[in-house]
């Protein structure tokens, strides 16, 4: 940190010995070629004759009066002369160390304005152009920072409010069961309203979700993890899909072994599961099947539907966010096409 402006110093150094021996230096040849040399008979009878033409004085009064006034003071005349020199050069050295002030406001301007250009100043000054970059560099990667993170929480409120789909659409559908059937068996009828329940019960999670997220910039989300039973989880699901299934002619089956079990957190996967299944569900034509199986210490699951191919040359695009196929290629609209 004590070497960061050497440099300045070397410059202000420079210049404080070069007025110390220069200025004198200028002063003896100013003097010598000038005062005592060229100009020193033309200043004498330029001063003669203007007594004589302004004052009416005799030749030998005005030579007198010059010898008294320059002749016999010419050492205080010297030093007054050396002395307005000096503070000549100091005024001039002065200004060229305002010019540095002035170019790092200038810096400082080019920060608060925010610009593109990389700050530039006097090779001097490369310690502060080097502080004054690195600050502009900070306010870039913050600027960069906040709008990823405005991005990532807008990103956000679009997933949830997707998700919010699927208990709605859930909920709707088995009160519909509900309402359609009069003579629906109690049993089943219990069943549907309790799952209704749930279902509402998760709407309410999620709209509780979407408040956090837009109440504050979340950086990342937090995982609850625990011991999830995966067979039970993916039955569960193909079951609640049922009230959108039964119009369509379609089903859900599950192939998973009993008791597979994974450490993880159950809401995030389960939206995470819904969402593949509606893509699934908008383009296959009859079976959506979901295999699940344990491989060490991993676990593989796997949905498959039979709907239309996509295009080989879109296939690196489907996990891109809101990505779709062209609508020509399709009659049916969602997030993605043959999703596998």
């Amino acid at each position: 940190m004590s070497n960061n402006f050497s440099k300045f110093r070397r410059k202000i150094l420079l210049q404080v010995l070069g007025i110390a021996i220069g200025a004198p230096l200028l002063w003896l040849l100013i003097q010598s070629l000038l005062i005592d040399g060229i100009f020193r008979s033309t200043f004498a009878n330029w001063f003669v004759q203007i007594c004589q033409n302004l004052f009416n004085m005799t030749l030998n009064d005005s030579v007198i009066l010059y010898f008294h006034t320059f002749r016999e003071n010419r050492s205080q005349w010297l030093s007054a002369g050396l002395v307005a020199l000096l503070l000549l050069i100091f005024y001039l050295t002065m200004m060229r160390m305002t010019g540095y002030f002035n170019e790092v406001i200038a810096g400082i301007d080019q920060l608060v304005e925010e610009s593109s250009d990389v700050i530039t100043l006097s090779p001097e000054l490369d310690s502060i152009t080097a502080k004054l970059n690195q600050i502009k560099r900070n306010l870039e990667k913050r600027e960069k920072d906040a709008l990823e993170a405005e991005q990532r929480k807008n990103e956000l409120v679009v997933y949830l409010a997707h998700d919010i789909k699927t208990p709605l659409t859930s909920i709707i559908g088995y009160l519909s069961l509900v309402d359609e059937e009069a003579s629906m068996p109690v049993e089943q009828r219990a069943k549907y309203i309790g799952i209704t329940l749930e279902k509402a019960y998760r709407l309410e999670q999620l709209i509780n979700e979407f408040f956090e997220i837009t109440r504050f910039n979340l950086q990342s989300i937090v995982l609850s993890k625990e011991r999830i039973n995966l067979t039970f989880m993916l039955r569960q699901m193909a079951d609640e899909f049922d009230p959108m299934l039964v119009p369509l002619g379609k089903q859900i089956v599950v192939e998973a072994q009993d008791g597979i079990t994974l450490w993880g957190d159950a809401d995030k996967l389960a939206r995470v599961f819904n969402n593949i299944l509606k893509n699934a569900i908008a383009y296959s034509e009859n079976i959506i099947k979901i295999n699940a199986e344990q491989q060490g210490g991993n676990v593989l699951i796997s949905f498959i539907n039979d709907g239309n191919p996509i295009p080989a040359q879109q296939l690196d695009r489907i996990f891109e966010k809101f990505f779709r196929l062209d609508p020509s290629n399709s009659t049916i609209t969602g997030d993605c096409q043959g999703n596998r």
